[in-house]
C-alpha cells in the first residue's frame, strides 16, 4: 500500500519550488496531498487544500487576511489553520508523513503543523533557519529540519540536491516507519541528570523486571519539554520524575529552562507519578565565563569544559519548593512527592561542592508548607537521593500506583 505524503507550504512564491518537490515525491512512489497557505498572488498550481480552507480553520478569511494586510497576523491565521488541517488529515488515515519549506515565515508555519502530528509520524522541513538555533521550531517532537543551503528561490543545482534529499527523506521514512504491535507493556516516563544517575538507574532496573518499559529524559529543558509532551500525549502509563532540576533554569536563568509547563501534564492528565527534588541544587551555565556577571560570589562548580554549576540559595530553593508544591497541588491522579533529607544531588552530601543543609532545609519546608493536595503522599527519607534505598522505594511507589 502506497504512503501518502502531505506537502504544505506557500504556492504562489515558492509555487515552482513546491512542484519539483512534489515531482520527486510521487517519483519515489508515494501519493500527495497538497495543501496552500499562500494569501496574495496566484496559486502555481492547484493544491489539494486550497488556501482558502486553510484560512477559515484559522478562524479567518483569504479576503479579511488580505484586506487587513497584516503580515503577523497571516501568518498565524494560516499556521493555526494549517496545524488544524494536518492533523485532522493524519487522524483520518490520509497522510502519513509531512514535508515543507520556506524561510522565517515558511519554518513557522509548516513546523507548527509538524508539531501537531504524534512522534513517529515522518516530518521534514526544508529551512533557510536550520544551521541556526531551531529549539523553538523543533519542540518536544522529532522533525528533521534540512538545511535549504540556498534561499529557496528557484530551482538550480543546488536547490535540485537538496529538494530531491528531503524527498528522499520522508518518503523513505514513511515507508520505512516503525509499525510494531503492542507488546503489553506498560511505559513509564523517567527524568534524569548526570547528577541523578544512580538513582534512575536502579529505579529503572526494577521496574524493567516488573515488565515495564522506561524511557529517560535527560533533564535539559529539551529533555523535559519532551516528557510533557508524551505524557500529555497519552503514550505514557506512570512518570518517575526524580529530576526536577530544569525548574532552577527557569527561576533563576541558567540555559537548560523546559519552560512554565514543567510538572503539568502528568497533574492534568491524572497520571501515577513519583516526584522528587533531583538537582535543585543546581541552576546550569555553559564554560566558566559565560556565566552572567550578576552572579559573581556564587557557589560555582566546573562541571566540565563546557558546564558550569551555580548552587542555589535558601531563597531560590524556598521558591522552588513552592513552585514545585503548586504544580502538585494540582494532581487529579496519585501522586507521591519524596523528599531526600540527605543530599538531592551527588554533589549535595557532606564534603561534596554543593553541600547545603540550609539551602535544602529551604526546600523541603517549603515544599511540607505549600502542599496541600490530599491526593498527594509526602514520603520524607533520610537517604541521599543516589541511595538505593530511596531509589528503590521510589520505584516500588510508583509500580504500586499503576497496579492499582
Amino acid at each position: 500500500m502506497s504512503k501518502t505524503i502531505a506537502v504544505l507550504g506557500t504556492f504562489d512564491t515558492k509555487g515552482e519550488e513546491f512542484a519539483y518537490l512534489i515531482e520527486r515525491i510521487r517519483e519515489a512512489g508515494c501519493e500527495v496531498v497538497s495543501i496552500d497557505t499562500g494569501i496574495i498572488g496566484k496559486p502555481f498550481f492547484e493544491a489539494t487544500v486550497k488556501r482558502d480552507q486553510v484560512a477559515q480553520a484559522g478562524g479567518s478569511s483569504i479576503a479579511e487576511l488580505v484586506e487587513k494586510n497584516d503580515r503577523g497576523y497571516a501568518v498565524t491565521t494560516m499556521m493555526n489553520g494549517a496545524g488544524e488541517i494536518v492533523l485532522s488529515l493524519f487522524e483520518a488515515g490520509k497522510i502519513d508523513g509531512i514535508i515543507s519549506m520556506g524561510g522565517s515565515a515558511g519554518t513557522t508555519i509548516g513546523t507548527y503543523a509538524m508539531r501537531k502530528l504524534p512522534v513517529g509520524v515522518p516530518k521534514v522541513m526544508i529551512s533557510t533557519l536550520a544551521s541556526g538555533d531551531v529549539a523553538k521550531y523543533v519542540g518536544p517532537k522529532d522533525i528533521f529540519m534540512l538545511n535549504s543551503i540556498v534561499d529557496i528561490s528557484g530551482i538550480n543545482k543546488i536547490s535540485k540536491t537538496i529538494f530531491s534529499l528531503a524527498a528522499g527523506a520522508v518518503t523513505g521514512a514513511a515507508k520505512s516507519a516503525y509499525v510494531g504491535g503492542d507488546d503489553g507493556k506498560k511505559v513509564i516516563a523517567a527524568s534524569m541528570f548526570g547528577v541523578t544517575t544512580p538513582c534512575v538507574t536502579k529505579a529503572k532496573a526494577y521496574l524493567e523486571e516488573q515488565g515495564y518499559e522506561v524511557l529517560v529524559f535527560h533533564a535539559v529543558g529539551s529533555g523535559g519539554r519532551c516528557l510533557e509532551s508524551l505524557v500529555d500525549g497519552g503514550m505514557v502509563q506512570g512518570v518517575l520524575d526524580m529530576t526536577t532540576t530544569e525548574w532552577c533554569d527557569e527561576l533563576v536563568g541558567g540555559v537548560l529552562s523546559a519552560g512554565p509547563e514543567r510538572l503539568d501534564a502528568a497533574a492534568k492528565k491524572g497520571v501515577p507519578q513519583v516526584v522528587s527534588c533531583g538537582a535543585l541544587d543546581m541552576v546550569n551555565f555553559g564554560e566558566w565565563d559565560s556565566v552572567p556577571k550578576k552572579f559573581a560570589g556564587r557557589n560555582l562548580y566546573k562541571h566540565n569544559a563546557s558546564v558550569t554549576l551555580m548552587r542555589t540559595t535558601v531563597e531560590e530553593c524556598a521558591e522552588l519548593g513552592r513552585i514545585i508544591a503548586e504544580k502538585l497541588n494540582k494532581c487529579v491522579g496519585p501522586c507521591t512527592l519524596m523528599l531526600p533529607l540527605g543530599g538531592v544531588s551527588a554533589i549535595d552530601k557532606p564534603g561534596a561542592p554543593f553541600y547545603g543543609p540550609e539551602e535544602d532545609k529551604a526546600l523541603f519546608d517549603a515544599l511540607r508548607k505549600t502542599l496541600t493536595n490530599p491526593k498527594v503522599k509526602l514520603l520524607e527519607m533520610d537517604n541521599n537521593i543516589n541511595d538505593d534505598e530511596f531509589a528503590l522505594t521510589a520505584a516500588k511507589e510508583l509500580d504500586a500506583y499503576i497496579k492499582g
